[in-house]
């Protein structure tokens, strides 16, 4: 009986099967709005897709989903084309995705816009530009080597600057593998290090042709160069990402090659011109210098030289006279002080001043001694005064005399009213105490 049973996992392979054998279910082309999504990064992607009367589970494996050319978001509508199937563990039917776009929009435009938003924030398009060198001696050229681009580049820039030396760095500029090769060209003009200005150029074309110049490798190589960098991708109306953070864009690649080097024609006549008004002031110079030159040589000090220190000898003469009187009269204050500090010294002798006070010294010594017995003499008095009157004071004392006490259940009795008859009292007297019994009182208070 139990053998027309199936088990689970069986009816699970069986129902896979029919899923995995279906043609129609080998590629299937949805559309749909993303939902439960959330970004685990370098892993697999699982989220659903779902319209306004149904849902379907969708898995996107890693590699898949690092070709996007977009972010994907909660909400958005996309065009997916991927495989049905079974996930066994679950029971769940689910797509496959292996390729997914934006609805409504390029993928690509998308793509694009993401990447400005990111690279803006993070500051390469707004960072400071890097100055084009005036009058380069060696410029990199990274383009492709054939083509139009380059030649227009080269022909403008000997025709404008025949003296400047032009190095093209052959690179693919088209194709998925178009953004590495750019990268890899832009780093062996830096290794090389001795170029003024780098000129990155391509041709018009499609966005899909002009993509490299949006990888985001692309744009952070250009923004590390120490390199200056021209860019010049596609027509004027085209703007990529390469153009926002190189240092200089120019509209085309003739336009880029007339940025990166002055007209030497237009620099000669300006050489020539600096120079003619470089030695006209020079004339001018000279012409001033050998004025004053004549005027100086008119001058009585070149006429009679002596005429300029005899006034400095005057001078010379007087301070030395000054010098002369100001030291006689400091030796002579010197050696006054220095006898007035003599007989000081003469009347302050040290002797007689520690004689002096050896004998204030014992004076207090002996002073110092003499209030000490008068303390200690009034101290004992005292002492012995306390004394006595504490012993006028013990009740030992007065009972000695023959005074006594009375005391019942360990309590003094003042008065008489305390006791009754037969109340049994002690008797406390100077050398000890006897118990009586009251058989009488006398004299009780009212």
């Amino acid at each position: 009986m139990t053998e027309k049973y199936l088990t689970v996992t069986a009816l699970t392979k069986y129902i896979k099967r029919k899923f995995e054998q279906d043609p129609y279910l080998e590629r299937v082309y949805l559309t749909g709005e993303i939902s439960n999504f959330r970004n685990r990064p370098n892993a697999h992607q699982y989220f659903s897709l779902k319209d306004d009367r149904a849902k379907i589970s969708a898995m996107m494996f890693k590699g898949a989903f690092q070709s996007l050319k977009f972010t994907p978001e909660e909400g958005m509508k996309v065009l997916i084309i991927g495989r049905i199937s079974l996930y066994e563990a679950s029971g769940s039917y689910q797509i496959y995705v292996e390729h997914m776009e934006p609805d409504g929009v390029g993928a690509l435009y998308q793509a694009l816009e993401e990447m400005k938003v990111k690279l803006k924030k993070e500051g390469l398009f707004d960072a400071p530009k890097q100055l084009i060198s005036t009058f380069p001696k060696k410029i990199a050229i990274v383009t492709s080597p054939s083509g139009a681009v380059v030649r227009d580049i080269m022909t403008t820039i000997k025709r404008r600057y025949p003296i400047v030396q032009l190095v093209v760095f052959p690179t693919l500029v088209q194709g998925v593998k178009a953004a590495d090769d750019i990268v890899n060209s832009i780093r062996m003009v830096e290794a090389k290090g001795d170029f003024d200005t780098m000129i990155l150029a391509r041709g018009g074309g499609s966005i899909e042709d002009l993509w490299p110049f949006n990888e985001e490798k692309v744009a952070r190589a250009i923004f590390e160069a120490k390199t200056p960098i021209i860019s010049s991708v596609g027509h004027e109306t085209d703007t990529t990402i390469a153009d926002l953070v190189a240092d200089m864009r120019a509209a085309t690649p003739t336009a880029a090659a007339e940025l990166s080097v002055p007209l030497l024609s237009d620099e000669l006549i300006k050489i020539e011109q600096m120079r003619l008004r470089l030695i006209q002031s020079y004339m001018r110079k000279i012409d001033v210098l050998s004025q004053r030159l004549n005027r100086s040589l008119e001058s009585y000090i070149f006429k009679q030289p002596q005429r300029l220190y005899e006034g400095y000898a005057q001078n010379l003469d007087m301070l030395t006279d000054r010098l002369q009187r100001s030291l006689v009269e400091k030796v002579q204050i010197g050696q006054q002080d220095f006898r007035l500090m003599q007989y000081k010294l003469m009347g302050v002798n040290p002797i007689q001043l520690i004689e002096e006070k050896q004998r204030d010294l014992a004076l207090s010594n002996q002073q110092l001694v003499n209030e000490i017995e008068r303390y200690m003499e009034k101290t004992t008095k005292r002492v012995d005064y306390a004394m006595q009157s504490l012993d006028y004071l013990s009740p030992l004392k007065i009972m000695n005399r023959g005074y006594s006490y009375v005391t019942k259940e360990d309590k003094v009795i003042k008065a008489v009213d305390q006791i009754q008859l037969n109340d049994q009292i002690h008797i406390h007297l100077h050398d000890g105490e006897f118990e009586a019994t009251v058989i009488k009182k006398m004299g009780e208070t009212k």
